[in-house]
């Protein structure tokens, strides 16, 4: 008998060096490649401040010095013959140290200690007995990564060596074993975040984007990079670099939301939190479309000394006037067809102008020329014919004296008689 079960035993770690992972299903689901994870519409008056909320726990950098509590590997029994909650029967953290919880099990449930190495987190059972039935559970833990993962299988005991096999039966592996022949409970798992030891600082980056409006995504301006070693690069444009701040702690506590202060109306765009870590495959993007509106007036106080009577009706200052910072606006032409466009409707107004111009003081002098001719016509000077007043003045003189001498003549006539 002794004999036979070592030969089975062998033949099982024979099984489990050629097996592979048959489930290992996540305990949430993972996000995809650069999923975005979130899209929202805010809204700041100019001048304000502005925080653009990026968090995410799984980003948080808890470097472990001696990399050995990081991954942990544990094995749960529930559903026994007797019933009961589940129980948990050994573990095992990446450094290799195993901890076994029942002193019955002590000896009799090994674990690999290159577990963490080759990713076989196979649990060997030596001899079977009828209370080692149940439902067995295999859970890998990465703290740092925030990954959890299990797989079940169910383990029976049986007396007849005939009916000893594996199936499945649409939800796990069913494995039937004879009483007091050793047992392989295959769990397999070599993704290379529970094998390698990167350094993971040097995989975990965060970086901002900004679209100003009507740029696409593919053509966005970078703001900063931040690594997890501490190393920061801006990238942001002179009127913005200086405004522009995310946490000095940021990967302490998970926090990457970006700060604009003072705001100001050429920030409006698009902005994305691009959130990346490598060794723990978490790739994360979070949009944000940013409005600034106008600043709120605030009504100036009453009675206030300085600005005379609340009853006074000069008007103050307009607050929307005050700006920290003055914003030109250059608007660059998408191609020289659209500059060609532009002038040429400038050219054309300019003509418009000048023939409207040219028509104003056309008409205006007609008009003169007109009246004219009409002060002529009403005077009733005959045309061709000039009158000189000098011979005018003569011809009356000479009449005046023909008739004077005609009286004289005719008064002697009669004093004769």
């Amino acid at each position: 008998m002794e004999l036979r079960s070592q030969v089975l035993l062998w033949e099982l770690l024979l099984l489990q060096s050629s097996a592979v992972l048959l489930s290992s299903v996540p305990s949430g689901p993972a996000p995809a490649a650069s999923s975005v994870v979130s899209e929202s519409t805010v809204s700041w008056a100019a001048g304000a401040l502005a925080v653009l909320r990026c968090q995410s726990p799984r980003m948080v950098w808890t470097q472990d010095r001696l990399h050995d509590r990081q991954r942990v590997v544990h094995w749960d029994l529930s559903g026994g013959p007797g019933g009961g909650p589940a129980r948990r029967l050994v573990d095992m953290y990446s450094a290799g140290e195993q901890r076994v919880y029942e002193p019955r099990d002590r000896g009799r449930l090994l674990l690999p200690l290159s577990a963490f190495h080759d990713g076989n987190f196979s649990l060997l059972i030596r001899a079977v007995e009828e209370a080692d039935e149940g439902l067995y559970t295999c859970n890998l833990h990465h703290h740092y990564c925030h990954l959890y993962e299990t797989l079940a299988i169910r383990l029976q005991v049986t007396d007849n060596p005939r009916a000893a096999g594996a199936h499945w039966d649409g939800e796990k592996e069913v494995l039937v074993v004879e009483r007091g022949a050793p047992a392989l409970l295959t769990c397999v798992n070599r993704a290379h975040v529970w094998t390698d030891r990167h350094l993971e600082e040097a995989q975990q980056v965060v970086h901002w984007d900004r679209q100003p409006p009507g740029v696409p995504h593919d053509r966005a301006d970078r703001l900063l990079d931040l690594y997890a070693s501490g190393e920061r690069r801006a990238y942001a444009p002179p009127f913005l670099r200086d405004r522009v701040a995310v946490g000095a702690d940021a990967f302490a506590r998970g926090d990457f939301s970006l700060r604009i202060e003072p705001l100001e109306p050429a920030d409006e765009g698009t902005y994305s939190c691009h959130l990346h870590h490598h060794y723990c495959g978490l790739h994360e993007r979070r949009i944000f479309h940013l409005t600034v509106t106008e600043p709120v007036a605030e009504p100036p106080p009453r009675d206030s000394p300085g600005n005379g009577s609340s009853h006074s009706g000069a008007p103050g200052p307009d607050p929307t006037l005050v700006r920290g910072r003055s914003v030109i606006n250059v608007i660059v032409p998408e191609g020289r067809a659209h500059f060609f466009q532009q002038l040429g409707y400038v050219l054309a107004t300019l003509l418009l102008f000048i023939l409207l111009f040219i028509a104003v003081i056309l008409a205006t002098r007609q008009r003169r020329r007109g009246g004219y001719e009409y002060s002529d016509k009403k005077s009733g000077k005959p045309k061709g014919k000039d009158v000189n007043m000098a011979e005018f003045a003569v011809a009356t003189g000479d009449q005046a004296l023909y008739r004077s001498e005609d009286i004289q003549l005719e008064f002697r006539k009669e004093y004769c008689k």
